[in-house]
């Protein structure tokens, strides 16, 4: 199994940002069954994840007889680290990382330097990946390793 792998939550909720995303030009609200099924979500954790998202701002609900839920802010504004940071917190390599590093060991452990840069390197490719310009699924994955190379020189 792998160490370091994004949640199934994280996954889940960028798939269905995306297909809000891909709605986001037509003005039509999608319900969480239509988002479930056509991403292949269980829906009742897509229902969590979408509370989640709705909190934070990245979609928002819509009522009425074309009710559903839509992008709460224009898809190409919306970044990966906002919906990951949306439904699981900030984000952090390591406890002696991110925005409230926590260890006992800071500055005497040899490690921190290497944490530093792995957290200095990923977090680029996640605050420059835009749900709106990743709409395709081809798209996605090639936008994504683009800039991920990027981050990396």
């Amino acid at each position: 199994m792998p160490i370091m792998q994004v949640s199934r939550k994280i996954d889940y909720a960028l798939r269905a940002v995306i297909h809000l995303a891909n709605e986001d030009g037509s003005d039509r609200a999608c319900s969480v069954a239509e988002i479930a099924a056509r991403e292949r979500i269980p829906r009742q954790f897509l229902e969590k994840i979408v509370r989640d998202l709705i909190r934070t701002g990245v979609v928002r609900s819509r009522r009425g007889p074309h009710g559903g839920y839509v992008m709460g802010r224009p898809a190409d504004k919306v970044t990966f680290r906002d919906v990951m940071e949306a439904v699981e917190g900030p984000i952090s390599l390591n406890v002696c990382v991110g925005e409230h590093a926590d260890c006992s060991l800071l500055g005497a452990c040899g490690m921190n330097r290497v944490w530093r840069e792995g957290q200095r390197r990923v977090m680029p490719a996640f605050s420059q990946a835009f749900a709106g310009k990743s709409t395709s699924r081809s798209g996605l994955s090639s936008a994504f390793l683009r800039q991920a190379a990027n981050c990396s020189r």
